[in-house]
């Protein structure tokens, strides 16, 4: 083995170590999204018990972070929505039967299964037509509520419903 050879033998397996971690790295940061975030505790709370409390102005906010990628205007959250989406969203629990989205509103969504906002929204946001009933540009304003019927077999409801 010459000099010219020991030198340069080093040299590459440096190279070849550093080209690894470097590839490693590169396919952990695509894998997980880039950056982590952490998820507001609000998003993840689990709606699978009694009296769970649903965190509105979170929810919407996922919403609306959603939106913007969109390129669509956020929305407000709307306490009298609140109620209407609180009252379908109980109707669905009791019965099992998705409700008709109500006359006059620009959509609603609908959900079960899921025992978090943050699944709940996956769901949607993975599913084309779901994802498009999120951004309809003339929505400004939303309601959002959640019901737990323990005995059904999906157990957590959700319904989002959007207005002008």
């Amino acid at each position: 083995m010459t000099a010219d050879h020991q030198t340069t033998r080093p040299l590459r397996r440096f190279a070849v170590a550093t080209l690894v971690v470097v590839t490693g790295l590169a396919i952990a940061a695509c894998s997980s999204g880039g950056a982590m975030t952490p998820l507001h505790p609000g998003l993840s709370a689990r709606m699978d018990q009694p009296n769970a409390v649903l965190d509105r102005t979170q929810a919407v906010a996922i919403v609306n972070a959603y939106r913007t990628t969109q390129g669509v205007g956020p929305l407000s959250n709307d306490v009298g929505l609140d109620g209407t989406a609180q009252a379908l969203v109980n109707q669905y629990a009791s019965t099992g039967t998705p409700p008709k989205t109500p006359s006059g509103l620009i959509g609603m969504k609908l959900s079960a299964g899921y025992s978090t906002f943050a699944e709940t929204f996956s769901g949607w946001r993975n599913n084309p037509a779901d994802a498009m009933g999120l951004t309809p540009a003339n929505a400004t304003r939303a309601g959002i509520a959640t019901a737990y019927n323990g005995t059904s077999g999906y157990g957590v409801y959700w319904v989002l419903i959007l207005d002008q």
